[in-house]
């Protein structure tokens, strides 16, 4: 996944793609800005 704001990508993630075909877009923690923000799939 990656930071809506700094593009850093963060996080890896599974998920089943006949369930969820949108990415997923989730708050966690950005250790680059260092708080919160936006985070969504990446391909």
């Amino acid at each position: 996944m990656a930071c809506n704001d700094c593009k850093s990508r963060n996080y890896s993630t599974t998920k089943n793609k006949q369930n969820d075909p949108q990415r997923i877009e989730l708050k966690k923690f950005c250790p680059r800005c260092r708080t919160h923000t936006q985070h969504r799939e990446a391909k």
